[in-house]
């Protein structure tokens, strides 16, 4: 059996060959804005886990996709609490303060906070996230901010519960333990089954999931590996842990723009845009006859392989509604594994699929359904293009805003001026006063003292002339500033209203345009439901076509058939013809010779009887026959007896039928025309019989018993009838056959031995009567019978006679 797939991996391929293949171009949309399903499917104990999660030294899949994230969003990552995730699978953009009030808020609970980079990882874990590879997205957006935000939920027995839930402690309601009954002094509460809702988008969510904004690869591993310590396995026949549950780990990220200083986030929530990747860990679909499952385990097998179940007949009826164009409805909600995932399906984002086959002899059987389905699974496309929001501003603005700010601090370094806004008024002002005169010495030592006071008095003068001149020009400039600004203003004012004309003439003309664009929209769905109707028309059509083309095809070849059946029976009713003609024609010339044979033998009689009687009339009757003497009678060879001429008025004799050993039975006596009536007294007779000339499946399906006649010349030249008896049995074709089982012989014979003298009627007959007195048997059965075989007429005819 082969199977066809997009990559096939040996059993040594390293994780990072694998993440590079599968999972790098999931996290690259992820980046872009789109979103992505990545889950692991096979037969239990087959790998998905260790796929997904790694092993010491060498992480998976899961561990690879965060750090290859915050590889590529690192630097532009925002402050916590930025972005704000809803209750209704959206996300909001805080300002600085009121982020800053959250994180204070945060820093003041007394709850251990999610680690940071300072912070000891976990040995634990720590050997799964040292990835050395340094992967990130080439391209990515620099005017944006990012935050990332996971979440970790498992489906078990068809319910989903939150790994990341924090179950608070009740004094007053009953704790559960392992066993689940319920117990006073435990510490294990059992979560609560969270419910699936439909956001604004029509996109599937966990309605009350925590949800963990995380700034590095470590503290996102960090809680997933918390969560992974929740989930359900247990020890089974096939497997020592065998996840018992399907896990789902969501990778949101959160990204938006920033505003056109470069400064902040843009307080717009139609710019932000949120995506996902999701990566699954399927359980197992597992035989409860291999894992020898019962009480709990057997109910999870059972839910597990019905959720396996329902996700392949969506596969399944996605693919036959590509391929076949039929709009069947795909069950999402048999299952809460299909129905979490429906926007997936329906083309919200690419999903691909690892399938991981065990080499093992007894997992062939489930390893042949598991490829078989995951070869189905490519055929279907679910992919979609997804339009990003436009932000209009420049791009590259963060960037220039970092060097903008650099080199005004330098520059206010090297002044060894403020670095704030006061500078170049100052600087300005101090300017503006160095223009004017300096003040003299103000002192007054003496009171007779009258150069100090003029001089003063003086500088003043030419300062307020020249505070003067610098208000008149400032006057002038100020006006010839107002007329430049008023005629810049006209200017302005026409060319707005320009503008205007131009973008209402603009305006027109791009809501006749979208006018157009509705008509023609409106005209495409028109014509698009006429192809629609033309297409099943011409489905219809074609169907009904391919029907009665089967339909002529079959009546052609059965018309073929009916031909050929109607020449076999000509040509076989031709041969029945041409031998029964050949038949009836050897008959007849056989009767016929048999005819004239009997005519010629007839006329031979008479012609012998005529002589007798001219040889009895033409005799003298005075000589009487000489009685032979005994020595001449030894001498002579012996001669048949004489016997008594007949008796012309003697009454008839009956015949006596002769009864056959057989009789009782219903009987087919079978007498070909060829034989001849014998005339004895004794006659082979059986009561109730069929007589036919020939055999006959009809006269042999009405009895049970078969009786031949069968005629042939003794060696002593007499007729021996031979009776030849057989069983009739019917074959299982439904015809007869005969099992021939006893002959009976009937053989005719005639007295030898001396001539027998009659009674005479007179004691002296006259000499002329010798030889009617003394007549040889001879002369009275003068015609014998011979059978000869080999002949072309069938048994041959000869006659014997003694001449006079």
């Amino acid at each position: 059996t082969q199977y066809s797939f997009k990559e096939v991996f040996g059993t040594l391929v390293v994780q990072k060959e694998l993440f590079d293949v599968v999972a790098k171009p999931l996290v690259e949309d992820l980046i872009r804005g789109k979103n992505g399903l990545l889950f692991t499917y096979g037969v239990t104990g087959s790998g998905k886990t260790h796929t997904m999660t790694g092993s010491p030294g060498d992480g998976g899949l899961l561990p690879r996709c965060l750090d290859m994230i915050f590889n590529s969003i690192g630097p532009f990552q925002a402050k916590r609490f930025v972005f704000k995730l809803d209750d209704k699978n959206g996300v909001d953009v805080q300002c600085e303060v009121d982020a800053l009030l959250e994180r204070q808020k945060r820093d003041a609970m007394p709850v251990p906070k999610t680690p940071s980079g300072k912070r000891q990882i976990d040995p634990e874990f720590a050997d799964m996230i040292n990835v050395q590879d340094h992967c990130k997205v080439e391209e990515v957006d620099e005017d944006n901010v990012y935050s990332v935000f996971v979440s970790y939920i498992e489906i078990y027995n068809n319910y989903i519960y939150d790994l990341l839930e924090e179950a608070p402690f009740d004094p007053i309601k009953p704790k559960w333990n392992n066993c689940n009954t319920p117990v006073r002094n435990g510490d294990f509460i059992p979560p609560q089954s969270k419910m699936l809702r439909e956001d604004q988008n029509h996109n599937m969510y966990v309605t009350g999931c925590t949800e963990v904004e995380v700034k590095s690869t470590e503290e996102a591993f960090e809680v997933f590996w918390r969560g992974q310590k929740k989930r359900r396995i247990a020890n089974t026949q096939l497997n020592r842990e065998s996840s018992r549950s399907h896990s789902v780990f969501i990778i949101k990220l959160a990204q938006a723009p920033l505003d056109a200083d470069g400064d902040n986030v843009l307080q717009e929530k139609e710019q932000i845009t949120l995506s996902q990747l999701s990566l699954v860990d399927l359980a197992g679909s597992e035989r409860t006859n291999r894992t020898k499952a019962e009480g709990n385990r057997l109910r999870e097998a059972g839910n597990i392989n019905q959720s396996l179940m329902t996700l392949r007949t969506c596969i399944e009826v996605l693919r036959e509604n590509q391929m076949y164009g039929t709009n069947k409805m795909v069950p999402y909600r048999d299952s809460k594994l299909t129905h979490l995932f429906k926007n997936y399906f329906d083309g919200e984002g690419k999903v691909r699929m690892i399938v991981c086959v065990n080499p093992k002899a007894e997992d062939y059987e489930e390893s042949l359904q598991v490829m078989r389905f995951a070869e189905m699974t490519q055929e279907v496309e679910v992919a979609r293009p997804v339009d990003r929001p436009l932000c209009g501003l420049t791009p590259g603005r963060r960037f220039r805003n970092q060097a903008f700010r650099e080199e005004l601090s330098r520059k206010l370094e090297m002044r060894g001026g403020p670095i704030n806004g006061e500078t170049e008024e100052r600087s300005v002002s101090e300017m503006f006063l160095q223009n004017f005169p300096p003040l003299p010495s103000c002192e007054l030592l003496d009171v007779n003292d009258d150069q100090t006071l003029p001089k003063l008095i003086e500088v003043l003068e030419k300062r307020h002339k020249l505070r003067q001149m610098l208000s008149e020009e400032f006057a002038k400039n100020v006006l010839a500033f107002k007329t430049m600004l008023q005629e810049f203003d006209s200017s302005v004012i026409s060319k707005e209203n320009y503008i205007q004309g131009k973008l209402s003439e603009k305006e027109k003309t791009i809501s006749g345009q979208k006018m157009e664009l509705e008509r023609l929209e409106k005209k495409i769905k028109t014509l698009e439901y006429k192809i629609e109707i033309l297409e099943k028309t011409a489905t219809i059509y074609e169907e009904d076509k391919r029907n009665l083309q089967q339909e002529l095809e079959s009546k052609s070849q059965k018309l073929q058939r009916q031909a050929s059946d109607k020449r076999r029976l000509e040509a076989r009713l031709q041969g029945m013809v041409a031998e029964t003609t050949m038949k009836w024609e050897k008959e007849c010339e056989r009767r016929v010779a048999a005819k004239q044979l009997e005519m010629q033998n007839k006329l031979w009689v008479k012609d012998e009887k005529l002589k007798q009687l001219k040889a009895i009339v033409t005799e003298p009757k005075n000589e009487k026959p000489e009685r032979p003497s005994r020595e001449r009678d030894r001498e002579k060879p012996v001669q048949r007896s004489v016997s008594p001429p007949p008796v012309p008025n003697a009454p008839p004799v009956r015949l006596r039928h002769r009864r056959s050993r057989s009789a009782g039975e219903r009987w087919v006596d079978h007498k070909p025309p060829s034989n001849l009536p014998t005339e004895t007294v004794m006659q082979p007779h059986v009561p109730h019989a069929i007589t036919v000339a020939a055999a006959s499946e009809k006269a042999l399906a009405k009895c049970d018993k078969y009786m031949l006649t069968h005629q042939e010349l003794a060696s002593d030249g007499e007729i021996e009838t031979k009776l030849i008896k057989g069983d009739v049995f019917k074959t299982r074709g439904g015809g007869q056959a005969v099992q021939f089982t006893e002959i009976e012989t009937l053989k005719q014979e005639s007295p030898t031995g001396r001539k027998r003298r009659s009674s005479p009627s007179n004691p002296d007959p006259p000499e002329d009567a010798a030889d009617s007195e003394w007549t040889d048997v001879e002369t009275r059965c003068s015609v014998a019978v011979e059978m000869r075989a080999g002949s072309a007429l069938g048994p041959g005819y000869q006659h014997h006679a003694q001449p006079k």
